[in-house]
């Protein structure tokens, strides 16, 4: 296999108790996810994903028959979510096994339930998010007042905005007060609130950035890649319950090929990535994204399987200073064996869990 590459450019209140309760029945650890024997067999995969540009190696993967290819006669079935405390939920409850996901909400199950509830097995996208907001907001002293969207209390835009925002001054708490409000609303009911000038903006991923500036005539007040060192910061990750790694490691590797075909297919195919990517969007959601903001948003994303666990110790701040996340530990919260194995195998460089688990 070729060395994976991201030089694409394509370089490019209802919530609070659940995510303050990520806790799940099996128990494990790093290492017993990497090589503990396989328990029953199972004819059956459950895969979470968002209808987002940046989950593109599952759109990817499931568009060009990638998972259907390495998951052999263990059937991949799939449950599109809004945000990542809604996918918690369903991995929490056990209505799912594995989930494509943005950072903050594995943080908050891992720690909530003494890491007992999931692993991150691997990386999938970087950048593509940014706060949008109306015209007449030339800077973030114009927000007092306003309000603004995020995809769901505690995922991870709504962590960005509402530290971004306290770094600005403002007060803004998990109920919608303080100096600027803060709404969670679905990103396509936020594109029709922005519309009808309802909300002053959003801090949202793509491809809803992009459809904000092309869809609803906003301008990026803050691209949250200009927030982090290089503009490197994990949007995507692929978690994984733990008890179904311990229970069924020869399923997960068989996971973890596909979604490292699918970064693959990815990186060797960058002017069929669009046309991919939104044939699956249309199959989920009915409607396919226009060209002008398909192109926008892929090149705001990049696609790696490094899940940039060297970023997670501040993502653990943000979430406590956002005030959707409770204090713990996220040692072991990584478990990058079976990556790291496919890697080695295929002559590729390995990826690094930053001292947070098994690698």
């Amino acid at each position: 296999m070729n060395k994976i590459r991201t030089a694409t450019a394509i370089t490019t209140l209802g919530l609070v108790a659940m995510m303050m309760a990520g806790c799940a029945s099996g128990s494990s650890n790093a290492a017993e996810g990497a090589g503990a024997t396989a328990g029953p067999s199972v004819s059956e995969l459950r895969l979470g994903y968002f209808a987002n540009v940046t989950h593109a190696p599952a759109l990817v993967g499931l568009q060009e028959g990638i998972f259907k290819k390495d998951l052999g006669d263990v059937k991949v079935t799939t449950q599109v979510f809004n945000a990542g405390p809604a996918a918690i939920e369903a991995l929490t409850a056990g209505a799912i096994d594995a989930t494509y996901i943005g950072p903050n909400p594995s943080i908050n199950t891992f720690i909530q339930s003494a890491g007992e509830s999931a692993r991150i097995i691997a990386g999938a996208a970087t950048g593509g998010a940014a706060l949008v907001v109306a015209d007449g907001i030339a800077s973030p002293a114009d927000l007092a007042g306003k309000t603004l969207a995020s995809p769901q209390l505690g995922n991870t835009q709504d962590v960005a905005l509402r530290v971004w925002l306290a770094d600005q001054g403002y007060k803004a708490d998990t109920s919608g007060g303080g100096d600027v409000h803060i709404t969670p609303t679905e990103n396509s009911q936020t594109l029709t609130l922005f519309q009808k000038s309802d909300i002053a903006g959003a801090w949202v991923p793509e491809p809803w950035v992009s459809r904000l500036v092309i869809d609803g005539g906003g301008h990026v007040l803050q691209d949250e890649a200009d927030l982090w060192p290089d503009g490197k910061f994990p949007t995507t990750v692929l978690l994984v319950r733990a008890d179904f790694l311990k229970d069924h490691p020869d399923v997960v590797k068989n996971l973890l090929q596909a979604h490292v075909d699918s970064e693959q297919w990815i990186a060797d195919n960058p002017a069929k990535v669009a046309d991919a990517v939104n044939a699956q969007l249309t199959a989920d959601t009915g409607k396919a994204l226009s060209d002008k903001v398909i192109t926008r948003a892929l090149e705001h994303v990049s696609f790696s399987v490094d899940p940039h666990a060297d970023a997670f110790a501040t993502l653990v701040k943000n979430g406590l200073k956002a005030g959707t996340q409770k204090d713990g530990s996220i040692d072991g919260l990584f478990d990058l064996s079976i990556l790291n194995g496919l890697l080695k195998a295929s002559g590729d460089d390995t990826v690094s869990a930053a001292g947070l688990g098994e690698e």
